[in-house]
């Protein structure tokens, strides 16, 4: 697609082929993304629990949460508006339904707001450090103590932006998450550890980032650990609790282990509350 993005001399948009003399500057300038709307798609959706205000779904690996640049298909969003009649907008028309986003490769419980007072009602309870939240992931080496807490702040890689990092002492965001040993694996002469992870913060790349200043990055991630032989990086939401936004009935909700975990050698009963 032609656009005018390249500018000569700040003012002349380039054609293909131009020849530019000597001494003139050049400029390129990102041509706007238009916002897409987001369309039902039947796509396969793993409900754990569904009532009139909520649902709760175990999200597959690879999937995308909602649409953005480079995928606006075959996200939970267009699965959901093909399950759902109705859900929130209180996120935004882009993002209907979503209260809190898991990334691509992350699967597991993920819950969706079917109305603006549900939606509100979870994301107090998110933002108000309420909500239970137990993953498990696959890290890279042996931990030298069985349990442990990561509290140090995450922002911005300063170069790499697409990248989060431990952020110096006074900048970045607090984070926290306690992390606890519950076995050892043995895979291809890789040593691997089977750990449990609560989150009592929710920032991007959260647990990735904190498991690697530990020394002990994700089997699979090829940004802060090591891909090896996994296909993503392995990380699953194992559990999700929270009081109903309505009723305010707890409810706790496990994810089943995924395969490729289970192929690892993976069999952990989720811990009980």
């Amino acid at each position: 697609m032609r656009v005018g993005a390249v500018l000569v001399d700040g003012v002349v948009p380039a054609k293909a082929g131009i020849k530019v003399r000597g001494g003139a500057q050049l400029r390129v300038e990102e041509p706007p993304v238009l916002q897409q709307d987001a369309i039902a798609e039947d796509l396969p959706l793993e409900v754990l629990y569904e009532d009139a205000d909520l649902l709760v779904i175990n999200k597959a690996p690879g999937m995308v949460v909602h649409p953005a640049v480079g995928n606006w298909t075959g996200t939970v969003v267009n699965a959901l508006l093909h399950h759902c009649e109705d859900l929130s907008l209180e996120g935004g028309e882009e993002r209907p339904g979503i209260v809190h986003r898991l990334d691509k490769e992350t699967s597991g419980c993920l819950v969706v707001a079917k109305n603006d007072l549900s939606h509100r009602g979870l994301s107090a309870q998110f933002a108000g450090r309420e909500v239970r939240k137990i993953y498990l992931a696959v890290a890279l080496g042996r931990f030298k103590s069985g349990r442990g807490s990561v509290q140090v702040p995450i922002g911005r890689h300063p170069v790499h932006r697409q990248k989060m990092a431990v952020a110096p002492e006074g900048k970045g965001r607090e984070a926290r998450t306690d992390w606890q040993v519950l076995g050892e694996l043995d895979v291809r002469d890789q040593r691997l550890t089977v750990v449990q992870c609560r989150l009592f913060t929710g920032r991007t790349h959260q647990i990735r980032v904190h498991l690697a200043h530990e020394g002990h990055g994700l089997l699979g991630d090829s940004v802060y650990g090591r891909k090896l032989f996994a296909e993503r990086h392995m990380l699953h939401a194992w559990q999700l609790g929270f009081a109903h936004p309505k009723t305010a009935v707890p409810m706790l909700f496990t994810s089943p282990l995924p395969q490729d975990f289970r192929a690892l050698g993976v069999n952990f009963e989720a811990p009980k509350v």
